[in-house]
């Protein structure tokens, strides 16, 4: 076949080939399921566009002070709909899914309040923020404290120990749905909802924020449906579509918002400043294809998992369990095992695809960490790519794809590149 032809042309054995071909004659049925979560989540974002009134003249670039910022306003009403909240802020001044993170955090919380875990450890770059490793400008040296409680080994919430630490100083539920840099499972809006009520009824004031990086549209709901306060999230990952250049989102209660807003920018502006210049319709474009989009990068995670499943490898979801993120973890056992996976995501890129990835000292993490991302938008991880850090159990996490032809192409030629070293043996 021509389509065989093509993938031996660009570096892909007939034996690796035939591989994923079998591994896919098991997936269509799957495949099916997530075509008709996107399709809701599809009509949900074109619902709210067409609710707020989305035209034109909100694509129009503003700068200074931003002041009357009609796509940005209107952007934020898009988010509130889709999200059912109360308010979003959605800006370009956002920097990360980090960023915004600590910006719901640290505007929500006052010295002598206590932050409160009760999923683990956060994801690395929060640890500084909050002060887990000190770090200038974190929590914890404004006086706010922190406790965690971890997950059970089986990945259950421990209840009796969540019950005991929250006390009279408790002001924040921080919980992450993905699982970061951990081989946890990835929490379920479902789930997430459990723990909220849980701890409502324990202290009903408590607010409660949802890390909920690389998990839009993976549902048909998300976590402000099930009860969080606050839900935040990075635009370089699945709501931008993998259009957004930048951005990030808070959304959730009004006074929450409100707060954030002030952290943002300064108590007294708020939300009325903040130019879009000129990124707005990607914006826009990026969150209406967000759904399609993260649809390919969950069948490709899917994928994966029954690729290296079938290899051996310890995979985290496994190939059968339901998905409520789009991370793989593939647990290689080696730091050759990692940096091979990686060459081979970085080898299927449309953008540096000739670039050998190498581990590296990256702000933020307590280890060397190797990333492969050829993407259009640098760090944009709805694109695809793999990074992992240079430590037991030498797990690499995968994720992303713009379309899931690539994302099927990434993975045959992380294969391939184990197979070439001699890692695996099909």
């Amino acid at each position: 076949m021509e389509i065989e032809k093509m993938y031996r042309s660009m570096g892909i054995s007939k034996e690796v080939y035939d591989f994923g071909k079998e591994i896919l004659e098991g997936l269509q049925t799957r495949f099916e399921a997530i075509d008709e979560v996107a399709e809701y989540n599809q009509m949900k974002v074109l619902h709210a566009m067409q609710e707020c009134r989305v035209s034109d003249v909100h694509f129009a670039a503003t700068t200074g002070y931003g002041y009357n910022d009609l796509g940005r306003d209107t952007l934020e009403e898009v988010y509130a709909k889709v999200f059912h909240t109360e308010d979003a802020l959605v800006r370009p001044q956002i920097v990360s899914g980090t960023h915004a993170l600590a910006i719901a955090l640290s505007s929500q919380l006052r010295p002598g309040d206590e932050l409160l875990s009760p999923v683990g450890k956060p994801y690395d770059t929060l640890e500084e923020v909050i002060g887990i490793r000190e770090s200038v400008g974190s929590l914890a040296e404004y006086g706010v404290t922190y406790r965690q409680v971890d997950l059970l080994e089986d990945g259950s919430f421990d209840w009796e120990n969540i019950k005991k630490a929250i006390n009279e100083k408790t002001k924040m539920i921080t919980i992450q749905r993905s699982k970061g840099y951990q081989t946890r499972p990835t929490l379920s809006v479902a789930r997430i909802g459990e723990l909220i009520r849980f701890v409502k009824e324990i202290k009903p004031d408590v607010i409660c924020m949802v890390d909920n990086c690389y998990g839009e549209f993976v549902e048909t709901i998300e976590p402000t449906d099930v009860g969080a306060d606050l839900c935040v999230g990075s635009l370089i990952k699945n709501p931008g579509g993998g259009l957004a250049p930048i951005g990030g989102y808070i959304t959730g209660r009004k006074d929450c918002i409100e707060r954030a807003a002030a952290r943002l920018t300064s108590p007294g502006l708020g939300k009325e400043v903040g130019a879009s210049l000129g990124v707005i319709n990607s914006f826009y474009q990026g969150f209406f294809l967000a759904p399609t989009v993260t649809a390919g990068a969950l069948k490709g995670a899917i994928f994966a998992a029954n690729v290296y499943e079938r290899l051996g490898f310890e995979v985290v979801p496994d190939g059968r369990e339901s998905r409520h993120d789009i991370i793989q973890a593939v647990t290689l056992g080696s730091a050759e095992g990692v940096i091979e996976f990686c060459k081979g995501i970085q080898a299927a890129a449309p953008v540096d695809s000739y670039v050998v990835p190498e581990p590296w000292a990256m702000p933020g993490y307590d280890s060397d960490v190797i990333m492969a991302a050829g993407a259009f938008v640098q760090g944009s991880s709805i694109e695809l790519s793999a990074d992992a850090p240079i430590k037991p159990p030498y797990a690499v996490y995968f994720q992303g794809g713009l379309t899931w032809n690539h994302a099927k192409f990434g993975i045959l030629m992380s294969l391939q590149k184990l197979a070439d070293a001699k890692l695996v043996t099909l």
